[in-house]
Protein backbone atom coordinates (compact mmCIF):
# COMPACT_ATOMS: atom_id res chain seq x y z
CA UNK A 1 0.00 0.00 0.00
CA UNK A 2 1.25 3.58 -0.68
CA UNK A 3 2.30 5.56 2.08
CA UNK A 4 0.53 8.46 1.06
CA UNK A 5 -3.06 6.11 1.59
CA UNK A 6 -1.55 4.35 4.46
CA UNK A 7 -1.73 7.41 7.05
CA UNK A 8 -5.33 8.54 6.15
CA UNK A 9 -6.72 5.18 6.44
CA UNK A 10 -4.78 4.56 9.66
CA UNK A 11 -6.37 7.43 11.27
CA UNK A 12 -9.85 6.78 9.94
CA UNK A 13 -9.59 3.39 11.38
CA UNK A 14 -8.12 4.68 14.80
CA UNK A 15 -10.91 7.16 15.03
CA UNK A 16 -13.50 4.28 14.17
CA UNK A 17 -11.99 2.20 16.75
CA UNK A 18 -11.86 4.76 19.25
CA UNK A 19 -14.83 6.15 18.64
CA UNK A 20 -16.88 2.56 19.54
CA UNK A 21 -14.62 2.03 22.70
CA UNK A 22 -15.84 5.59 23.78
CA UNK A 23 -19.50 5.11 22.91
CA UNK A 24 -19.19 1.75 25.08
CA UNK A 25 -17.80 3.35 28.14
CA UNK A 26 -20.22 6.28 27.41
CA UNK A 27 -22.76 3.36 27.36
CA UNK A 28 -21.64 1.51 30.28
CA UNK A 29 -21.72 4.83 32.24
CA UNK A 30 -24.96 5.23 32.78
CA UNK A 31 -26.56 8.65 32.26
CA UNK A 32 -27.32 11.88 34.64
CA UNK A 33 -30.99 10.75 34.41
CA UNK A 34 -30.40 7.04 34.81
CA UNK A 35 -28.21 8.18 37.83
CA UNK A 36 -31.21 10.53 39.73
CA UNK A 37 -33.57 8.32 38.82
CA UNK A 38 -31.83 5.90 41.06
CA UNK A 39 -31.27 8.33 43.67
CA UNK A 40 -34.94 9.38 43.88
CA UNK A 41 -35.52 5.52 44.02
CA UNK A 42 -33.33 5.42 46.87
CA UNK A 43 -35.38 8.44 48.46
CA UNK A 44 -38.50 6.92 48.04
CA UNK A 45 -37.54 4.16 50.09
CA UNK A 46 -36.34 6.06 52.89
CA UNK A 47 -39.32 7.82 52.82
CA UNK A 48 -41.46 4.53 52.99
CA UNK A 49 -39.76 2.99 55.57
CA UNK A 50 -39.97 7.04 57.43
CA UNK A 51 -43.61 6.52 57.57
CA UNK A 52 -43.73 2.84 58.20
CA UNK A 53 -45.31 1.59 55.29
CA UNK A 54 -44.24 -1.40 53.75
CA UNK A 55 -46.41 -0.85 50.53
CA UNK A 56 -44.24 2.31 50.07
CA UNK A 57 -40.78 1.30 50.93
CA UNK A 58 -40.63 -2.26 48.84
CA UNK A 59 -42.52 -0.97 45.43
CA UNK A 60 -39.49 -0.69 43.68
CA UNK A 61 -38.17 -4.15 44.04
CA UNK A 62 -38.45 -7.23 40.97
CA UNK A 63 -40.81 -9.44 42.15
CA UNK A 64 -37.93 -12.03 42.50
CA UNK A 65 -35.67 -9.84 44.03
CA UNK A 66 -33.10 -11.00 47.02
CA UNK A 67 -33.43 -9.14 50.47
CA UNK A 68 -30.49 -9.75 53.37
CA UNK A 69 -31.77 -7.68 56.40
CA UNK A 70 -29.12 -6.32 59.26
CA UNK A 71 -29.96 -9.41 61.38
CA UNK A 72 -29.49 -12.33 58.70
CA UNK A 73 -33.06 -12.23 57.89
CA UNK A 74 -33.56 -13.77 54.13
CA UNK A 75 -36.45 -12.44 52.22
CA UNK A 76 -37.41 -14.15 48.46
CA UNK A 77 -39.18 -11.92 45.96
CA UNK A 78 -41.07 -8.37 46.63
CA UNK A 79 -44.14 -9.31 48.39
CA UNK A 80 -42.31 -11.24 50.76
CA UNK A 81 -39.88 -8.18 51.55
CA UNK A 82 -42.86 -6.03 51.87
CA UNK A 83 -44.79 -8.53 54.47
CA UNK A 84 -41.79 -9.34 56.69
CA UNK A 85 -41.12 -4.95 56.45
CA UNK A 86 -44.65 -4.58 58.01
CA UNK A 87 -43.92 -7.14 60.68
CA UNK A 88 -40.80 -5.35 61.45
CA UNK A 89 -42.63 -1.82 61.41
CA UNK A 90 -45.98 -3.73 63.55
CA UNK A 91 -42.59 -4.93 66.40
CA UNK A 92 -38.68 -3.37 66.84
CA UNK A 93 -38.77 -0.84 64.30
CA UNK A 94 -42.48 1.07 65.54
CA UNK A 95 -41.34 4.25 66.05
CA UNK A 96 -37.36 3.60 63.91
CA UNK A 97 -36.27 6.69 61.70
CA UNK A 98 -33.58 5.88 59.00
CA UNK A 99 -31.57 9.36 57.63
CA UNK A 100 -29.99 8.92 54.60
CA UNK A 101 -26.81 9.94 55.10
CA UNK A 102 -24.14 9.05 51.85
CA UNK A 103 -25.40 6.81 48.18
CA UNK A 104 -22.35 6.21 45.57
CA UNK A 105 -24.05 4.57 42.24
CA UNK A 106 -21.70 2.90 39.83
CA UNK A 107 -22.74 1.65 36.49
CA UNK A 108 -21.73 -2.10 35.43
CA UNK A 109 -23.47 -1.95 32.65
CA UNK A 110 -26.21 0.42 31.25
CA UNK A 111 -28.87 -0.90 32.75
CA UNK A 112 -27.27 -2.55 35.42
CA UNK A 113 -26.30 -0.37 38.64
CA UNK A 114 -24.50 -0.79 42.24
CA UNK A 115 -25.45 1.74 44.89
CA UNK A 116 -24.14 1.82 48.85
CA UNK A 117 -26.25 3.56 50.86
CA UNK A 118 -24.85 4.62 54.69
CA UNK A 119 -28.18 5.41 56.65
CA UNK A 120 -28.18 6.08 60.59
CA UNK A 121 -31.06 4.03 61.68
CA UNK A 122 -32.60 4.98 65.69
CA UNK A 123 -35.66 4.19 67.38
CA UNK A 124 -35.29 0.52 67.58
CA UNK A 125 -36.13 -1.25 70.26
CA UNK A 126 -34.70 -4.60 71.76
CA UNK A 127 -36.94 -7.77 72.02
CA UNK A 128 -37.32 -6.65 75.84
CA UNK A 129 -38.45 -3.21 75.47
CA UNK A 130 -35.39 -1.18 75.77
CA UNK A 131 -34.40 1.34 72.69
CA UNK A 132 -31.08 0.50 71.14
CA UNK A 133 -28.52 3.29 70.62
CA UNK A 134 -28.79 4.99 66.93
CA UNK A 135 -26.54 3.06 64.57
CA UNK A 136 -24.93 3.48 60.91
CA UNK A 137 -25.91 0.62 58.62
CA UNK A 138 -24.60 0.37 54.85
CA UNK A 139 -26.51 -1.08 52.38
CA UNK A 140 -25.74 -2.84 48.55
CA UNK A 141 -28.43 -2.23 46.14
CA UNK A 142 -28.57 -3.74 42.71
CA UNK A 143 -30.67 -2.10 40.27
CA UNK A 144 -32.15 -3.27 37.07
CA UNK A 145 -33.01 -1.21 34.08
CA UNK A 146 -36.13 -3.05 32.92
CA UNK A 147 -38.93 -1.60 30.28
CA UNK A 148 -37.30 2.10 30.85
CA UNK A 149 -37.74 1.62 34.54
CA UNK A 150 -35.36 0.95 37.12
CA UNK A 151 -35.85 -0.97 39.89
CA UNK A 152 -33.95 -2.82 43.11
CA UNK A 153 -33.31 -6.75 42.35
CA UNK A 154 -31.15 -7.19 45.28
CA UNK A 155 -30.41 -5.81 49.05
CA UNK A 156 -28.23 -6.46 50.96
CA UNK A 157 -27.77 -4.33 54.80
CA UNK A 158 -25.22 -4.62 57.39
CA UNK A 159 -23.97 -2.96 60.32
CA UNK A 160 -21.08 -0.25 59.82
CA UNK A 161 -20.38 -1.30 63.74
CA UNK A 162 -22.30 -3.46 65.60
CA UNK A 163 -23.08 -2.29 68.83
CA UNK A 164 -20.57 -2.42 71.22
CA UNK A 165 -17.64 -3.06 68.90
CA UNK A 166 -14.57 -0.28 69.03
CA UNK A 167 -14.00 1.86 66.37
CA UNK A 168 -11.53 1.22 63.88
CA UNK A 169 -9.36 3.30 62.03
CA UNK A 170 -9.29 3.26 58.95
Amino acid sequence: MHRALFIPILALATSLILSGVTAGLAQSAGSREDEEAIRTIIVEMTEGFNKHDATAATRMYTPDADLVTVRGEVMKGAAAMEKGLAAIFATRAKAATLQTLDVTIRFIRADVAIAQVTNELSGLVSPDGQTLPAHRELSMRIFVKEGGTWRIAAFHNTMVRPFGAPATQE
